[in-house]
């Protein structure tokens, strides 16, 4: 497959032994990113953020656009070997986790298949400004292939 672009949610809650606080881990995320052979291209600030669910921990988060061959269910699976290097979540969804990555957006459109755990653009992406305030830095005119809006507009109609 040519290479595509991906946005890419990054969000930590839970210190790392090696790396420190989570805003280190969303740094090495970064790093670790780019040692799997994906290309880091832009990645935004990171932010602080109040928790969903029933965790009391602030988040770090940020997003980043990656650039790579492989097709959306390879980078989930790469993805989700990342996120176990770091640890593994213990607990319910949205429990404390040392890394959190998420695949937002496919610059080549909306994909989904039989498997409930990837559907790009991730379904929750426009109700979340710890997602969409960090996209909006890095990829403002990307649109969401569902509404037709860019993060941009999302984010506005969101007030960030």
């Amino acid at each position: 497959m040519p290479e595509t672009r991906f946005l890419i949610a990054l969000g930590s809650n839970q210190r790392h032994v090696r790396h420190g606080p989570p805003a280190r881990v969303i740094s090495a995320a970064l790093t670790a990113l780019e040692q799997k052979g994906l290309t880091v291209l832009k990645y935004s600030a990171t932010l602080s953020s109040r928790p969903v669910g029933p965790s009391n921990r602030a988040y770090a988060n940020a997003a980043a656009i990656i650039s790579t061959g492989l097709r959306p269910d390879e980078l989930l699976t790469l993805l989700k070997s990342i996120e176990s290097r770091f640890g593994t979540r213990r607990g319910q969804p949205w429990s404390r986790r040392v890394l959190d990555l998420d695949i937002i957006l496919w610059s080549e459109g909306a994909f989904s298949e039989d498997n409930p755990r990837l559907t790009i653009p991730h379904m929750m992406m426009r109700e979340r400004a710890f997602v969409l305030q960090p996209a909006a830095e890095i990829a403002p005119k990307w649109r969401d292939p569902v509404t037709g809006l860019t993060i941009a507009q999302i984010a506005s109609r969101k007030g960030l």
